[in-house]
């Protein structure tokens, strides 16, 4: 069976996530497209629009065959890590595996030898990363300062200049570093840029977040399914206070744990936590040119979720499973596919978790945490294990 994998988060599922699963069917043509979702919490450190489930059941009624769920370890981690743990799910396996994701630039050539250029991280490379870092530039601009200095060969910096092109890249990083069988399928990303906030036919899942924000649900209708439209809260969700606490209640020491959490940054936190009276207000202290918005919304999220680098590197170095949150009814062949060509267990009931142990165990054990989290904020009772048979 011909497996066509694609990693998302349709937060909410929109307009263009639909063409790119019409470009898998149309130019790929694999027996079924299976995709690797993030839970109830997103890469840019944010709340979910809508429950796990639910965006599940949109991606199987827009075309996809299966979703399955990546852990929350990965889904609210930087692009590096959240791109490992989506190979590593779909390394487990075996069999014809194609990766289909949306770039800005769509050469697949220049995706492989940047992506090897990046991996290769001489000592005269993080010599000009230190030294970029300390002048005080996010980690991303430090590191393409430092690799502009080495001249080196194949290498095309204009890649680093939008967030599909760098998740491309580290796609294909962690297929070369794997040394896995995944064969890399970059299309042309359609419609508006990842930043673009302005609303159309086929905008960005950002844009469609923001008119609702901005209490304009109604103009976001043009922009998505009938069936995603039916289901989209007049209001986002919103876990700001419980962020924010979480930030003051946890000690410097735990804070200094989390993932990008560096140079004394947990004292800054937990020193401003005390005078702020939002988690926006804090963020807003807290952001500098090298400590992003969405960086800092990371961090913070993550201690809520308590998801620290140590944690999230056992995860990567260890055996986990898959979880399958829907499936396509018509397509009977793909679940027990999977099922019997995985090295990990899958999960669709209570009872096959009972199986697991050690880091997988403890992998699933944040996820049901993160589920409970979400039930609080979004005030909905989602259950622990579900599966959606669509």
């Amino acid at each position: 069976m011909k497996i066509c994998f694609a990693v998302c988060e349709y937060n909410p599922f929109h307009n263009g996530h639909l063409k790119h699963l019409d470009i898998i069917r149309r130019e790929i043509k694999p027996d079924a497209i299976v995709i690797i979702m993030s839970g109830n919490f997103t890469q840019r450190g944010e709340v979910a629009v809508l429950d796990k489930y639910t965006r599940a059941e949109h991606a199987i009624k827009a075309g996809a065959d299966m979703v399955i769920e990546l852990p929350a370890a990965f889904a609210v981690a930087p692009a590096e890590i959240f791109a490992q743990g989506a190979i590593k799910l779909i390394n487990s396996v075996h069999g014809d595996k194609v990766l289909c994701f949306g770039t800005e630039s769509a050469e697949k050539a220049k995706l492989l030898s940047t992506a090897k250029a990046l991996l290769n991280e001489t000592k005269e490379f993080k010599s000009l990363l230190k030294e970029e870092l300390r002048g005080g530039v996010s980690y991303i601009k430090a590191k393409v300062n430092a690799l502009k200095k080495m001249n080196i060969d194949g290498f095309d910096f204009e890649l680093l200049n939008s967030p599909n092109n760098i998740l491309a890249i580290e796609y294909a990083k962690a297929v070369i570093s794997s040394k896995s069988d995944i064969e890399l399928y970059p299309i042309l990303r359609d419609g508006s840029d990842y930043n673009d906030t302005k609303l159309t036919k086929s905008p960005s899942a950002l844009a469609v977040r923001t008119a609702i924000n901005d209490g304009q649900l109604r103009k976001v209708k043009a922009a998505v399914p009938k069936f995603v439209y039916e289901t989209l809260p007049k209001t986002l969700p919103c876990g700001d206070d419980i962020i924010l606490y979480k930030a003051l209640s946890t000690a410097k020491s735990d804070l200094r744990k989390i993932t990008d959490c560096s140079e004394g940054l947990e004292n800054r936190i937990k020193a401003l936590a005390k005078t702020s009276l939002t988690l926006g207000e804090l963020k807003d202290k807290l952001k500098t040119k090298r400590y992003t918005f969405s960086r800092i919304s990371r961090i913070l999220l993550s201690n809520l979720l308590e998801t620290d680098d140590a944690f999230i590197r056992r995860c990567l170095k260890n055996k986990l499973y898959l979880r399958v949150l829907a499936v396509r009814k018509g397509n009977a062949e793909i679940l027990p596919y999977i099922s019997k060509n995985s090295e990990y267990e899958v999960i669709t009931r209570r009872s096959d978790a009972a199986d697991l142990s050690g880091v997988a165990e403890e992998c699933l054990k944040k996820d049901l945490y993160a589920n409970e989290i979400y039930k609080i904020i979004a005030k909905k009772n989602i259950g622990d294990f579900e599966i959606k048979i669509i």
